[in-house]
């Protein structure tokens, strides 16, 4: 299936945790969102539980839950930072998760406390490649 190239583009600017988080950095920031791959195994999502603002993430720990009517699951972060920003919209409406997981359904703006740490995520390519494997 060949991808309309906006979306492609897109999705190489991204990397991603083996945890299904996806991080796109903007200067010294980072937005993090749920990969499609995550949101099309759970199906539509219900609740979202996210920190919040000033909050500090950690790298490997958990940074909040998401729910569908078929599955549940911690939510991993990807890097560690201080929330600078959350989704309200993604937090009202979860299903935007579902409807547009690479743009409008990011979950959160994290300004990047180690940049190290990006060098430990994987390219989409790698991904797509992770989550094929049976």
């Amino acid at each position: 299936m060949r991808l309309p190239l906006s979306l492609h583009n897109l999705l190489m600017a991204l990397r991603f945790s083996g945890a299904h988080v996806w991080v796109r950095v903007e200067d010294a920031d980072a937005v993090l969102g749920l990969s499609d791959y995550l949101q099309d195994q759970m199906g539509e999502i219900t609740t979202l539980e996210l920190p919040d603002l000033g909050d500090l993430l950690r790298a490997g720990r958990r940074m909040g839950h998401v729910e569908s009517e078929e599955a549940s699951a911690p939510l991993e972060a990807p890097i560690s930072g201080e929330v600078i920003e959350v989704n309200a919209e993604a937090l009202e409406n979860p299903d935007l998760i579902n409807s547009d997981p690479y743009a409008g359904g990011w979950l959160l703006r994290v300004r990047i406390e180690d940049p190290r740490e990006l060098d430990e995520l994987i390219n989409e390519e790698e991904y797509a490649d992770l989550t094929t494997e049976v």
